[in-house]
């Protein structure tokens, strides 16, 4: 999955959606500037010409990779789009964090917020902050690293790498994580999104994918 590489690394497409692998490092929709308009929607719009302006129903962050459904038309996109609303959308992800975690499982609930000074940084708010909430297990201790699945029951801005590296979280930061780690320039954030199930917008039959995490 190169970033460079401007056609996307597509695992499934039909008339109503497309699913694809999302390259660490490229940003999911477009951002302000023209230095920010290579993106997922982007690269979409040459190879389906046909699809609408606003494809994307969910996003992950620039630095994550993994698997992501887009909508080819309005019809498709207003149904996924309720389907994240409401939570019917299981999502799987895989991380390793910087530190060994004791527990083997558990669920975090935690508020933030951004942070107006210091964009795109969220803060710790229990008051003014969007409560996320994430459900976790350990699967592994790796040279003094931790490998994590995480299911996030909501969907807030940063979610699991706050919820990682948040003393009152797991107290251990995604690794590769810049803003709220010890990452470095060049070094992938070791997040992917590797499963994705939901129901198909025109059949209703529920469909799942998954993508192995590359780290």
């Amino acid at each position: 999955m190169n970033k460079n590489n401007n056609r996307l690394t597509i695992q499934y497409a039909d008339d109503h959606i497309v699913v694809v692998e999302k390259p660490g490092g490229l940003l999911a929709v477009p951002g302000r500037g023209p230095d920010k308009q290579d993106c997922i929607v982007g690269r979409l719009r040459k190879q389906f010409p046909e699809c609408i302006n606003q494809p994307a129903v969910h996003r992950l962050d620039m630095a994550t990779s993994g698997l992501m459904v887009l909508a080819l038309t309005q019809k498709a996109h207003r149904n996924i789009s309720i389907q994240f609303e409401k939570r019917q959308v299981e999502k799987t992800y895989i991380a390793k964090l910087e530190n060994i975690i004791e527990e083997s499982s558990g669920e975090i609930a935690l508020a933030f917020r951004l942070d107006p000074d210091n964009r795109p940084y969220q803060v710790y708010d229990p008051v003014q902050g969007k409560l996320g909430i994430t459900r976790w297990r350990r699967l592994a201790i790796e040279q003094g690293q931790t490998r994590i699945e995480f299911k996030p029951l909501t969907g807030r801005t940063h979610q699991l790498r706050t919820h990682a590296a948040h003393l009152l979280g797991l107290n251990a930061p995604i690794i590769g994580d810049k803003l709220y780690g010890k990452g470095n320039e060049g070094e992938s954030l070791h997040l992917h999104a590797s499963f994705l199930a939901f129901q198909h917008p025109a059949t209703n039959q529920v469909i799942d994918f998954h993508s192995p995490a590359p780290f």
